[in-house]
């Protein structure tokens, strides 16, 4: 395994100044590390992969020097546009070095919506003409791998792509902590106050996550069953126009879309789409920790932002914002009454409980449970 301090000055040796991207839970110990060594102008957690791109391409057109920009291998999707179209060897011709966490490895366990993405992974990197390389937890020789990619940077002053497998970084403690909110409650109990406040009628849409696996306990433990729920297991930030679209012809029912405060950032202009086609049914429920709290818990701009200001200005009807256990029970009151669309901020304290669990129905066996649910009083529009 690769001791994350000595990675991250290999990198700064050989040039590197500025780091970018969405956190991944293959590199969460490198994400922990460099988020605790480096200072504010040295490292943006990006919006989306795509800006990550864009942020990393501005800094070499500043600077000069070669950007990393760090992702998930399901983000690659989102970074598609701007390395092809911006940074790309026939376009702008900008170098970085991209590092990609590789979920979905053939051969190794993965969760089903990381399955196909790995496995194809290697043929989309091809088909982009991008050189790259992997990395894993015996690569002894990783230094000459990455002067390698970064020799292929700057002679083709391009992009370049270095895979990591699981496994590959020592564990890291950071020295940096912030000291838990107390006072707030956790995102589990949070869910559990509105998931009780539902009728059978009620539709969830809940993000990516641990908000979904909590949801799924919450329903089991409860033994209410799963019908009602839309659990979005991959597609990080899409849940809200998930949400959106079931809304707009299921008009029934109320659907309450369950979001986080990374997963909302990440396609913020969703909030102006919702705003403008979201009809009175539609309920958004953002759960606000400020972190990035399923693949590691590195920090989001969420505490900093006023999201019910922002719904506001792109034309959601209402919008509150929560901290507390008693203030959440009447809020949610107050957002089963109010014509939508409407947004309820729940300000929760970060972290899981460890012995959480995961989904135990496939995503194909929720997809049916939900559109057989639904097709008994599905309302045309």
């Amino acid at each position: 395994m690769i001791p994350n301090k000595q990675f991250l000055e290999c990198l700064q040796q050989k040039g590197i100044r500025f780091f970018t991207g969405v956190p991944d839970s293959l590199l969460k110990h490198i994400c922990a590390c460099i988020t605790d060594l480096l200072e504010p102008d040295a490292h943006v957690i990006a919006a989306n992969e795509g800006g990550a791109v864009a942020l990393a391409a501005g800094h070499h057109l500043a600077t000069g020097q070669i950007p990393l920009v760090y992702m998930q291998n399901s983000g690659l999707g989102n970074s598609v546009n701007p390395l092809l179209s911006l940074a790309d060897p026939e376009v702008y011709s900008i170098p970085m070095l991209v590092m990609i966490g590789w979920r979905g490895e053939p051969g190794v366990h993965d969760e089903p919506q990381h399955v196909k993405q790995g496995r194809v992974q290697s043929k989309l990197l091809e088909g982009m003409e991008m050189p790259w390389a992997a990395i894993g937890p015996e690569t002894n020789d990783w230094p000459d791998v990455i002067n390698g990619l970064l020799q292929q940077a700057k002679n083709g002053s391009r992009p370049v792509v270095l895979v990591v497998k699981k496994g590959t970084f020592e564990d890291y403690a950071a020295t940096k902590k912030t000291p838990p909110d107390e006072h707030l409650m956790t995102r589990e109990e949070a869910l559990g106050i509105l998931v009780g406040s539902l009728d059978d009628h009620d539709v969830v849409v809940s993000t990516t996550g641990m908000p979904s696996r909590e949801i799924f306990e919450i329903r089991a433990g409860r033994h209410s069953g799963h019908h009602r729920d839309f659990l979005t297991v991959g597609s990080m930030g899409h849940c809200s126009q998930i949400a959106l679209g079931m809304a707009m012809k299921c008009k029934s029912r109320n659907v309450y879309c369950v979001d986080g405060d990374g997963a909302l950032i990440m396609h913020m202009g969703a909030l102006a789409i919702i705003g403008n086609c979201g009809g009175s049914n539609f309920r958004h429920v953002v759960v606000n920790n400020g972190a990035h709290d399923s693949v590691g818990g590195q920090p989001t701009v969420g505490l900093n932002m006023d999201i019910p200001a922002i719904a506001r200005a792109c034309g959601y009807r209402e919008s509150r914002c929560v901290s507390g256990i008693n203030e959440l029970e009447d809020a949610v009151r107050w957002l089963r009454e109010t014509r939508g669309p409407a947004l309820l901020e729940v300000k929760v304290k970060k972290g899981a409980r460890k012995n959480l669990g995961r989904p135990t129905r496939t995503p194909i066996e929720n997809k049916q449970d939900l559109m057989n649910n639904l097709s008994m009083e599905q309302t045309i529009g």
